[in-house]
């Protein structure tokens, strides 16, 4: 998206992907996409001259660690509540809902790592190949693609008790 002078069109950058990255958001993050995704297009526009030219990989990279922080800070506040002898209610999300999938495929994704899920929903939801997700994850695409396969077995086995071709199909159909 680099114009003729090598500067990133940052509004077209926007349009193109805000809707992409509030999804990704929105499918990890049952509140605040809105807040999260304009912190993301913040973080990318302050280092706009870091910008690949296929974005939505990085963007995605982004949204991780905006995430992560999004929760480190919200445990913060659950540690301190709780300190402070408040009993605010620690709310723990329905990965069904969370995801927007049947429940046996809930519970199958919320079995594996953190890293894990992230992969295969990165391949599987977000339709980003194997290279797009390991820029996204910050690492290799060989390191990549063995993850993804040991995800997928791990997957598998957790699916057992339903039929493997549908189990999978669940997973690609978001």
């Amino acid at each position: 998206m680099p114009d003729t002078n090598g500067d990133v069109d940052f509004d077209q950058l926007y349009r193109a992907h805000r809707d992409d990255v509030w999804r990704y958001l929105r499918r990890r993050a049952a509140s605040e996409p809105e807040d999260l995704t304009t912190e993301v297009f913040l973080v990318a526009w302050r280092r706009r001259a870091e910008l690949p030219g296929t974005p939505l990989p990085y963007l995605y990279g982004i949204a991780r660690k905006v995430l992560a922080n999004h929760r480190r800070g919200g445990a913060r506040r659950d540690a301190l509540t709780e300190r402070a002898g408040g009993h605010a209610p620690v709310t723990v999300p329905d990965h069904a809902e969370a995801f927007g999938v049947r429940d046996e495929l809930a519970r199958a994704l919320a079995s594996l790592s953190d890293s894990d899920r992230e992969l295969v929903l990165l391949v599987a939801w977000e339709g980003l190949s194997v290279g797009e997700a390991a820029t996204a994850l910050g690492c290799r695409s060989g390191t990549a693609a063995v993850r993804l396969h040991r995800a997928r077995r791990r997957l598998h086995t957790a699916l057992r008790g339903q039929e493997p071709a549908l189990a999978m199909a669940a997973l690609e159909e978001r």
